[in-house]
C-alpha cells in the first residue's frame, strides 16, 4: 500500500528559502491539478501543457504528441506492410486511453480499415462486417487501429478472459476499470479485439502493441517548435505578471488559460470533427456517429 502524503507546505518553504520567485512547469493533467493547489497556497507558477495522448483541455495540441503521433504512424505503416504479407488481420493497440487522438489522426495517415477510441463505444460484429467488405474483393489483408482506451460494446462472456495477474490479486478485483486493486496492462485491448474479431471472421487475426514505445525518444520538428513557443509564452506571461495560468496553444495565437479552467477535463474528439469526416471518406469503420461522445 502507497499512502500520500501533503508536502506542500514545506515544498513552499524551501522555495521561498533558496528565493525561488516562480516556476514554469512542463506538465500532463494530473501535475496540473497539483500545482493549483499549490497555487492557491501562493506559489507563483505558469503551466506548459504536456501530453503525448492530446488530452489536456483548453489547448489545441499539447506538447510531446506530434512526436508519439509521428512515431504511431512510422509503426502502423510497418504493421500495415507486415500484414500485407502475411495475408492477415492486424490489430494493433496505440496510446489512448481516454481519448482517440494518436488512434484516429494515425488511423487516418496509414489507411486503416478500423479504428477504435474510446469516445464512440463499437460493436465488434460491425467491426467484422466491414472488414468482411473490404476483403470480399483481391485483397486479402487488413488493419485495425485500437486505442488503449477503447469501449466494447456487446462483448460475449466467453470472450473477456481473467488475466493470470488480475486473477492473483485481490478478490475486490472485480473490474479492469478499478485502478485500486488492478495493475493495467497494456495490451490487453489489442488481445480482446483480435481474439473478438476472430470469432466472426476467417482470415486469422494477430494483436500488436505499439502504445508504450513511443514514450520518450527525441522530439519531432513540430514538437520543437512548439515546445520554443510555449516556452516563450510562459516567460511572457511570467513578465505580464500572470500567475496560476496555463499556457495554450489555440492557432495561430498562444494565449494564457486559468488554471481553475484547465484542469479536471479531458480534451475529446468531439462529434463534429473534421477527423471523422475525413475517415469516413476513406472508407475507415469508426462506430456509429449517433453514439454518445
Amino acid at each position: 500500500m502507497v499512502e500520500e502524503v501533503d508536502m506542500s507546505d514545506e515544498l513552499l518553504k524551501k522555495l521561498k528559502a533558496e528565493k525561488i520567485d516562480a516556476i514554469i512547469s512542463i506538465v500532463g493533467g494530473r501535475g496540473m491539478s497539483i500545482l493549483y493547489q499549490l497555487h492557491k497556497k501562493g506559489l507563483n507558477t505558469v503551466c506548459v501543457p504536456r501530453s503525448i495522448e492530446n488530452d489536456i483541455a483548453s489547448t489545441s495540441v499539447s506538447f510531446g504528441f506530434n512526436t508519439a503521433l509521428t512515431f504511431t504512424i512510422d509503426m502502423l505503416d510497418r504493421a500495415r506492410l507486415a500484414a500485407k504479407a502475411a495475408r492477415k488481420i492486424a490489430v494493433v493497440e496505440v496510446l489512448g486511453e481516454e481519448t482517440g487522438w494518436i488512434a484516429l489522426q494515425a488511423g487516418i495517415a496509414v489507411a486503416a480499415d478500423a479504428v477504435l477510441i474510446p469516445e464512440i463505444p463499437v460493436d465488434l460484429k460491425n467491426v467484422a462486417e466491414h472488414l468482411k467488405n473490404k476483403m470480399s474483393g483481391k485483397k486479402s489483408w487488413g488493419l485495425v487501429v485500437v486505442a488503449q482506451g477503447a469501449k466494447i460494446i456487446n462483448q460475449k462472456k466467453n470472450e473477456v478472459k481473467v488475466s493470470s495477474l488480475k486473477a492473483s490479486l485481490s478478490p475486490l478485483a472485480t473490474s479492469d476499470s478499478n485502478s485500486e486493486f488492478v495493475i493495467h496492462k497494456s495490451g490487453q485491448a489489442a488481445q480482446a479485439v483480435a481474439e473478438g474479431l476472430q470469432l466472426r471472421i476467417a482470415e486469422e487475426t494477430f494483436p500488436m502493441v505499439i502504445g508504450p514505445w513511443v514514450r520518450g525518444g527525441a522530439p519531432s520538428a513540430v514538437d520543437r517548435q512548439l515546445g520554443v513557443a510555449l516556452g516563450a509564452g510562459a516567460i511572457q506571461a511570467l513578465e505580464a505578471g500572470k500567475n496560476g495560468v496555463m499556457v495554450s496553444f489555440v492557432p495561430p495565437d498562444v494565449k494564457f488559460v486559468p488554471l481553475a479552467e484547465a484542469i479536471n477535463k479531458v480534451r475529446t474528439i468531439q462529434a463534429e470533427s473534421m477527423f471523422f469526416q475525413v475517415a469516413n471518406s476513406l472508407d475507415i469503420y469508426f462506430g456509429k456517429k449517433e453514439a454518445s461522445i
